[in-house]
């Protein structure tokens, strides 16, 4: 089959790139002395997965039940759930447990501890949690010098059905970054303030056993890891062009791309119209800011070459909306029925509504499908 032959619009998989990013991200956990525990939110994909943990020790991230249930079912049994967990949700973690599957929590408050015991007991079953470390990123966790962690690291140690596991952070400030220098400031601030944390549980007599960093630019840059056990990167199975933008990666890199069919041109606005809009390309215009021309992707031939520095400008929910640095679309050359390829801003939220990849190596013929997870 070749990507002629497909709907659109529809995923496509560099599965070449694909391949390159777990190599490049495997040796950088080496380099570092950590254990790699990929974070599958971006792929979705259990081959996806078995190519990222290869000759790793096997677990995974993830950051919906979904995901988590997904995966079981393909075999991996070694999971950490990264998203603060809400008692309702802790009937689903016993079944994967009671199924064979080791399932790690994160909380980062006494009240989530407390109604995960009392939900625990109610299900005669024992979860497994890490502390939250705030690092910088603002969204979630307790900071590493707080009293709150040695309240919640307290909470969980004396719960019955309960056991501290230790620390986990991301440095979701490091997308904020751009150049390796900054970068991996960055990546020392959430080393330090990780470890800081795991420090403090273990002079208070907690166990601590896993110090766990996680984000794509920090395991690129970060120059020591010490004290540190583990990395949860996502977005370098597939990359994308904010990871480019920032000087994460290269554009050969990006794996993944979305197949749109030309729909109409429209010469009053110098605008080729496809059919690939919002829902097909997210709505976000993250590199945008940093780059000029970038939209909502740029633009390539079926074949994954660049075309004339064309970009989604504009998109509504089922159209989007090419435009030409020089103002002069090459209509030609991209008649009505054409087929191109775009560049996702975001990854992670390119690819997640769709039901599978179609897998190519670095051409237009399609060598495989592969499913992948979604929902919640």
């Amino acid at each position: 089959m070749k990507l002629a032959d497909l709907p659109t619009p529809s995923l496509v998989l560099d599965r070449a790139a694909l391949a390159a990013n777990c190599r490049a991200m495997a040796a950088r956990a080496a380099k570092l002395g950590v254990r790699l525990r990929p974070h599958m939110k971006t792929a979705k994909s259990a081959e996806a997965a078995k190519m990222a943990t290869a000759g790793q020790f096997g677990g995974i991230t993830v950051s919906t039940l979904a995901e988590a249930e997904y995966f079981a079912a393909h075999g991996f049994r070694d999971i950490a759930y990264a998203v603060g967990i809400a008692p309702a949700k802790l009937d689903a973690v016993a079944r994967l447990q009671r199924a064979g599957v080791a399932m790690t929590l994160v909380a980062d408050n006494v009240a989530a501890v407390q109604a995960a015991a009392q939900r625990a007991g109610e299900l005669g079953a024992e979860f497994s949690l890490l502390v939250e470390i705030e690092t910088g990123g603002g969204r979630a966790g307790v900071l590493p010098d707080s009293p709150e962690l040695l309240e919640v690291g307290r909470a969980i140690a004396a719960a019955k059905g309960l056991a501290l596991a230790g620390v986990l952070t991301h440095a979701g400030h490091s997308y904020k970054c751009k150049g390796e220098a900054a970068i991996a400031a960055v990546a020392e601030e959430e080393r330090a303030g990780v470890v800081r944390a795991a420090e403090r549980l273990r002079a208070a007599g907690l166990p601590c056993p896993v110090v766990s960093v996680g984000a794509t630019p920090t395991a690129m840059f970060a120059r020591s890891l010490a004290g540190v056990t583990e990395m949860r990167p996502g977005v370098y199975t597939l990359m994308d062009l904010y990871q480019m933008a920032i000087g994460v990666c290269r554009r050969e890199d990006i794996a993944v791309s979305v197949l749109a069919t030309v729909i109409g041109h429209n010469p009053r606005t110098g605008r080729i119209l496809v059919d690939a809009g919002a829902l097909a390309l997210s709505h976000d215009k993250g590199a945008a800011g940093i780059m000029a021309n970038v939209g909502y992707g740029w633009v390539l031939g079926e074949r994954g070459d660049r075309l004339d520095g064309l970009f989604v400008a504009e998109v509504n929910q089922e159209h989007g909306m090419i435009a030409s640095p020089s103002g002069a679309p090459p209509w030609e050359r991209l008649p009505v029925g054409a087929r191109v390829r775009i560049l996702p801003n975001h990854a992670c939220m390119m690819a997640a509504p769709y039901a599978r990849y179609n897998v190519v190596e670095r051409g237009d013929e399609v060598v495989a499908v592969w499913d992948k997870a979604s929902g919640w």
